[in-house]
């Protein structure tokens, strides 16, 4: 079978930037007990006028251009998102229609903020069995509006969330790299750790909801911890144990962007001793399925992998769901200014690749 890989990238994070003052200012909290908590100095906030599929469009279009192709080449248009425009259609086809990726099938993914690694998957799995003949490529997006569904009074929840999307084109890639092993996870019986309750078919929306509040998103911090740390560790083991690949030789490790304190939690668990730890969260915070590919872009636009370098995405989220890849470095991208292994802490002492200037 083909390998495939990512062979562009992209992001676009939108341009009001939101302070930890101001948002502790409507959950009753300040900058410093949000820092300690999270990590997390400040976020992007989607303007207005603004939607999902806006902010999916801009960060394909940087992703398409990186690669080198144009829409139209394009097999697959699939958006990871669990703030979507509207209920129907699904945000994809919207992205796609603004893209001009007129020959694509276009479909929407949920998987909460495990959507984009879902997404991987299902993309590669379907460029790879293609046959000949066909087109080859597509663009994975995971793109996120947190802003629009948060109460802002709830201090365990509006500091934590930012907007943004980043995008991913695979294709072909020569044996050796591209992605070499995806696992993905669900555990339903913890669904209730985190929900917007209403707004579906079992609570439609009404006078009622609204009140209630049944619309905003809820999350059980402290469970969602528990969870994390007791599946994300073995989940990534297991996944390396089966790749034949030990975890000291893992170059890069890009997680979902939660809680820079979980993470450092979690970090010395890993065994990712020589690993570059990237952070995108100080600035941008939880951006939902966004974050990992957000993360990505970062990483590429400094020139931190080397082509053929081990990477590894970790992400966990609603449902509750994991997603864990491991893939080989696809791109051969300039290394100037790129920084050092573990060049900083953040918050708990957790070692970071910054972001460049």
């Amino acid at each position: 079978m083909q390998s495939i890989g990512i062979i562009g990238v992209g992001s676009y994070l939108p341009e009001a930037i939101i302070d930890n003052a101001e948002i502790g200012r409507g959950a009753g909290v300040t900058d410093e007990w949000i820092v300690r908590k999270t990590g997390i100095r400040e976020r992007r906030r989607a303007a207005p006028h603004e939607a999902t599929s806006d902010l999916a469009v801009a960060a394909g279009r940087r992703a398409l251009e990186s690669a080198g192709l144009t829409a139209d080449q394009l097999a697959y248009v699939v958006v990871a998102t669990s703030t979507p425009d509207r209920p129907q259609p699904a945000t994809a086809a919207l992205v796609q229609h603004s893209l001009g990726a007129g020959r694509a099938a276009a479909f929407d993914l949920n998987a909460v903020c495990s959507g984009f690694v879902y997404a991987l998957k299902t993309v590669e799995k379907l460029l790879s069995g293609a046959s000949d003949g066909e087109r080859r490529h597509g663009l994975v997006i995971g793109a996120d509006l947190y802003s629009r569904i948060l109460d802002l009074s709830d201090r365990r929840t509006a500091p934590l969330f930012g907007d943004g999307a980043g995008a991913t084109v695979l294709g072909p890639v020569a044996p050796g790299l591209g992605l070499r092993r995806i696992s993905l996870v669900s555990r339903g019986d913890a669904h209730r750790l985190i929900e917007v309750a209403a707004g579906g078919s079992r609570r439609p929306a009404s006078q009622q909801t609204v009140a209630e509040g049944g619309h905003y998103f809820r999350m059980d911090g402290r469970g969602v911890r528990d969870f994390v740390a007791g599946a994300l560790p073995a989940e990534i083991g297991r996944l390396l144990d089966e790749a034949g690949v030990t975890p000291d030789a893992i170059q890069h490790f890009v997680p979902h962007q939660a809680n820079g304190v979980m993470l450092a939690e979690l970090w010395p668990d890993l065994g990712m001793h020589r690993a570059a730890l990237h952070l995108t969260l100080e600035r941008y915070a939880n951006t939902g399925a966004a974050s990992v590919p957000i993360t990505l872009a970062e990483l590429d636009r400094k020139g931190a992998a080397a082509l053929g370098d081990l990477v590894v995405l970790a992400a966990f989220g609603g449902g509750m769901s994991l997603g864990v890849a491991l893939l080989n470095w696809a791109r051969d991208t300039p290394a100037a200014g790129a920084p050092p292994r573990v060049p900083q802490l953040l918050a708990g002492g957790l070692p970071v690749a910054p972001l460049a200037p």
